[in-house]
């Protein structure tokens, strides 16, 4: 808890980047990823020597007495590195519900873990759900804002939960209102 209370002014760092997080996610439009713009992919073909197309389940290939990453490495690169991503930034979001380090630990460790069946979980579904994106940024925006505004007005746990649990009831029940509509 010492640890904490030294560095409290991260709280607001977090807090910050949370509400920009948030901003830039409700006015990003809609569209496809482009993998050749990751910063992640551009850095390992910059470094590295990379196959112009798969060998198989084969990560690494030995070519003219060096090795080749393989488009399938790449692929394990990119994965793992939003995994890293999503435990880093969920820093933040359990620092407005709790400063207890064994809970901070704890729930970051099982949120990655959880991160991937998740995705498959939602991933048929995520289309039908078109203002979710409006309402993760609003949550986004309320969480950093509740960081920011800590110490001047705290906010029950109770209270954040429900807000953040009714704005994403909100936004599902929304979505599938207006789906439904569309459908008709």
């Amino acid at each position: 808890m010492l640890l904490l209370e030294r560095f409290h002014w991260i709280i607001y760092l977090f807090g910050g980047f949370l509400i920009l997080t948030g901003i830039k996610m409700a006015l990003q439009p809609h569209g496809r990823l482009d993998p050749e713009k990751n910063l992640v992919l551009r850095f390992c073909r910059r470094i590295f020597s990379v196959t112009p197309g798969y060998e198989g389940q084969r990560f690494l290939v030995r070519r003219e007495r060096r090795f080749w990453l393989t488009p399938l490495f790449l692929v394990l690169v990119v994965v793992e590195t939003t995994d890293l991503i999503f435990a880093v930034d969920s820093v933040p979001a359990i620092f407005a519900v709790t400063r207890d380090p064994f809970i901070v630990y704890t729930s970051n460790v099982f949120a990655v873990l959880g991160l991937r069946s998740f995705y498959f979980l939602l991933a048929g579904v995520v289309n039908r759900f078109r203002f979710l994106k409006f309402g993760l940024a609003i949550v986004l925006c309320f969480v950093g804002a509740k960081m920011l505004l800590a110490e001047a007005y705290p906010i029950p746990i109770g209270i954040s939960l429900g807000i953040v649990g009714g704005v994403l009831a909100l936004s599902v029940f929304a979505s599938l209102l207006f789906h439904s509509k569309e459908e008709h």
